[in-house]
């Protein structure tokens, strides 16, 4: 759910995203944040607090390792030389991201003041906002703050018509392939699911490779990542607009849940496939083992690290693929990370301040261009697309179609749980897709209606 220390303990960015487990992880993508659409900018109010020429102040600021070392000191550093009399304390966050929400919960439920400021998944919103755990950002910056992130990701910040996150960085699924093993066999890069396993075939009956294709199967929160994707491009979802109903137990659910299982049966994935989280995924790609590879944007960088991999150079980077019949590219699900307040910080201006300078051009190209993240700001994406040096996951990500998670509610734990549970299930062998879609569909309506 994104390796070099930091990066081999991600979990999905999720949210998503990052590499360890993050099972439960609540709240909010919302399913309204459709693919390529720009969403409705929530209502703001006139700022209440001083949003940008703070006194000085120490503030405290959590945050989970960021892939590469260094980004989260470099960031800090960078803010001191431009705030001068806010100083920064940082506090390292869980990097399994499940462990890191339900410490958050803790101590601000129970009014603890510190952290001031804390980095979060972007399927947080939700519970955070239905429980009073974050700021409304919006009561305090103003509607032309929020028009400069890139579309969606306001809308999936949001819980009830106020956002309570400030997007900082954005992740999402990615096809990564073997250029040398495509290039060795004559094939092109695929653009159907159809076509990856046929060519992952092709490529393991010549002897080219073990494995066709490996990715995130476990029972956790990534496979549900892993999930929508396929779902979205067979045409299906998990739930209705108003997250009043399920609607996983459908013919596209059958066709996504019954192509992944035959992946397993084929042998194009190793049956081993449903134990694997983003690292054992990667490392087996890395090791040379598999020609194909879905992980989130951070795999580039470990790709190409020569200590971890033997691929260095023969790795390429495309949108995911989509189903036969349909328009390509396929659906890649949203994962990153937002910046929340907590409500019972004492340095509400100085945290502002923070808070927008992380969005600001500065803070987004040490992000973008220094270490490779994928910005959140609009005209930053769009000047490092246009960098022939910004590594390839940033130029890939103008081309395509973006998939929250179900998040929208504040019982989304329960519904991911729902999902990757009876995926897992389905894959592993242990009962058929339909009977796994329609356990999903009960376990989902139950989490809506606020049952057990």
């Amino acid at each position: 759910m994104r390796n070099t220390s930091d990066q081999k303990q991600r979990s999905p960015r999720r949210s998503g995203r990052n590499g360890v487990r993050v099972a439960a992880v609540a709240a909010a993508a919302a399913v309204t944040l459709a693919a390529c659409s720009s969403g409705s900018t929530p209502t703001s109010t006139s700022p209440k607090q001083p949003t940008g020429s703070a006194t000085s102040a120490s503030i405290t600021w959590s945050a989970s390792p960021i892939a590469q070392v260094g980004i989260r000191a470099a960031l800090i550093k960078a803010f001191e030389a431009a705030y001068p009399k806010i100083h920064v304390t940082l506090i390292s966050a869980p990097t399994n991201t499940d462990t890191n929400r339900a410490q958050l919960v803790t101590q601000i439920s129970g009014g603890s003041t510190s952290p001031d400021v804390f980095m979060g998944d972007v399927i947080w919103p939700a519970e955070f906002g239905a429980h009073g755990l974050a700021v409304p950002l919006s009561n305090y910056l103003p509607s032309s703050y929020w028009s400069k992130f890139a579309p969606g990701l306001v809308s999936g910040a949001s819980y009830n018509g106020k956002v309570y996150g400030s997007p900082l960085f954005e992740d999402q699924g990615f096809l990564y392939y073997r250029k040398d093993l495509l290039a060795k066999a004559h094939l092109p890069v695929p653009k159907t699911w159809e076509q990856l396993k046929s060519e992952s075939e092709t490529l393991q009956k010549d002897g080219l490779v073990k494995y066709g294709f490996v990715w995130e199967g476990n029972s956790y929160e990534g496979l549900t990542c892993d999930f929508m994707e396929y779902l979205t491009s067979a045409g299906g979802k998990v739930v209705n607009s108003s997250y009043t109903k399920a609607e996983i137990d459908s013919p596209a659910a059958l066709r996504a849940l019954t192509f992944m299982r035959s992946l397993i049966t084929s042998g194009v994935s190793p049956s081993a496939v449903t134990t694997f989280e983003e690292p054992q995924a990667m490392s087996v790609f890395d090791a040379g083992q598999a020609a194909f590879l879905r992980n989130w944007d951070y795999a580039w960088s470990n790709s190409q690290t020569p200590s971890d991999s033997k691929v260095v150079g023969k790795v390429g980077v495309a949108p995911l693929p989509t189903f036969a019949g349909q328009s390509y590219p396929g659906y890649s699900n949203i994962g990153g990370w937002n910046l929340y307040i907590n409500p019972h910080s004492t340095h509400l201006a100085a945290d502002l301040t923070f808070v927008k300078w992380m969005s600001s051009t500065t803070a987004q190209m040490i992000l973008g261009k220094t270490y490779s993240e994928i910005p959140t700001v609009e005209s930053v994406r769009k000047a490092l697309a246009a960098d022939p040096s910004a590594a390839p996951p940033i130029h890939v990500a103008a081309q395509t179609r973006l998939v929250p998670r179900p998040a929208g509610t504040p019982n989304y734990p329960k519904v991911s749980s729902a999902i990757y549970t009876n995926v897992n299930a389905a894959l592993s062998g242990s009962t058929s897709p339909s009977a796994a879609l329609a356990a999903a569909q009960s376990g989902i309506n139950t989490a809506l209606s606020g049952g057990l």
